[in-house]
């Protein structure tokens, strides 16, 4: 059951004399597919909202909120696999805004919902991995007690490069040191360029062995 909050005439008029005019366009549109009980369609236009607000108007914080949104009508059309693709997208983000149990909450759902799926359960130990690094920037001991529940959850994690390397970064974080943390990273991207959100995520964890971000603020 789809529970739908609808603005008032006068929100909407408002909105309409802010927004661009292919995003009120949408946002109609939108709603006029919701009342009609076409939900798949009514996620899809919450994307392509989403997608306008994370790259025209750099507004995160309501990208997050129509992806969410989006991946809330999905699964209520039972459509999993972009509910979770939503949803991840919702975590990636939460995670830059600092927002890291509700990213954890999200990567530990998608990944328990993909490693018992023959397809998609390559992809449950980056889930893992990355719910991981938001505990690490939390609280070290956090870390390394859902580094052993996903060693428990999913037993091929621990063969995989990611949990060897989240291991390597608790050692050298235990120890303080700097240059042992920065080495296994390097190690880790040889094989497995990081991308933009792991690299900062990893600085972030950095910066708590430098001691209140000095150092150079890099990995390499």
């Amino acid at each position: 059951m789809h529970f739908v909050r609808q603005p008032s005439s006068t929100c909407s008029f408002r909105a309409s004399m802010i927004l661009p005019p292919a995003l009120w366009m949408l946002g109609m549109l939108t709603k006029r597919q919701t009342l009609k009980g076409r939900f798949t369609i009514a996620a899809k236009h919450h994307i392509t909202i989403a997608e306008i607000y994370e790259t025209e108007l750099v507004d995160i914080e309501k990208a997050i909120a129509h992806y969410e949104q989006s991946a809330d009508y999905y699964k209520g059309e039972e459509s999993n696999s972009s509910a979770n693709k939503c949803l991840l997208k919702v975590a990636a983000y939460a995670a830059q805004l600092e927002q890291y149990q509700k990213a954890i909450e999200i990567y530990e759902q998608v990944g328990a919902n993909t490693m018992d799926n023959p397809l998609l359960k390559y992809s449950a130990k980056d889930y893992f991995f990355k719910a991981a690094l938001c505990h690490f920037i939390v609280d070290e001991l956090n870390a390394k007690l859902a580094l052993e529940k996903y060693e428990e959850m999913f037993p091929a994690f621990t063969d995989s490069r990611e949990c060897k390397l989240l291991k390597k970064l608790l050692e050298a974080h235990e120890e303080q040191n700097s240059e042992a943390y920065t080495e296994a990273v390097k190690e880790f991207d040889s094989i497995s360029r990081l991308d933009q959100w792991l690299t900062t995520m990893l600085l972030r964890i950095k910066k708590s062995i430098q001691g209140d971000g000095e150092g150079d603020g890099d990995l390499k």
